[in-house]
């Protein structure tokens, strides 16, 4: 769209209004004044992340770039508010509603409560860590294929974001980083 606007104003044969080509113009130009806009906070967001060895450090999770880290500390500080990264995964709402009578455990889907701005950035790291994973060789690779195989794409990539909500609350209180484990090939 941005490479077909230009063209599309300069062509005096397309049969557009003079009104409508001056509104599109217009719209053109605002379009690029929020690209430029969206790069410079790009810019600041990029500096902090570099600035905050927390972030540094959750950055080496997979799914885990400026954006995702920087929110999951905002919401979740230095993670000694929770006990576990369970309780990370049931206050971000990763984890599945429970419907049980008796000795039937009944496993609805997940619960949704909590920073969905948060959930749902998640969701799109770990889709993201789902693409690559077909072809890489290492044990959570080797873990999300297996899931997408089971249950699909789409409860895997859940699955594989309560699973970095949880590494992510490890990363914070341990001090330490993600540190990959390949597969013996």
């Amino acid at each position: 769209m941005r490479n077909a606007i230009p063209q599309i104003l300069e062509d005096g044969e397309n049969g557009l209004t003079d009104c409508f080509r001056a509104l599109l113009n217009q719209g053109y130009q605002q379009l690029l004044e929020l690209d430029q806009h969206i790069k410079h906070y790009d810019r600041q967001l990029q500096q902090r992340v570099k600035a905050n060895e927390a972030a540094q450090r959750l950055m080496t999770i997979p799914g885990y770039g400026p954006v995702v880290s920087s929110v999951f500390l905002s919401a979740i500080g230095d993670g000694k508010a929770f006990r576990r990264g369970r309780d990370v995964s049931a206050y971000l709402g990763l984890v599945p509603r429970q419907h049980s009578s008796g000795d039937k455990p009944v496993l609805l889907g997940i619960s949704k409560r909590g920073n969905s701005y948060l959930r749902g950035i998640l969701i799109h790291g770990a889709r993201a860590v789902v693409k690559a994973a077909v072809h890489k060789n290492d044990a959570l690779s080797g873990w999300v294929n297996d899931l997408v195989r089971r249950w699909g794409k789409n409860k895997a990539t859940v699955a594989l974001a309560n699973k970095l909500a949880r590494m992510g609350w490890a990363v914070l209180t341990s001090g330490g980083v993600y540190q990959a484990k390949l597969i013996n090939a």
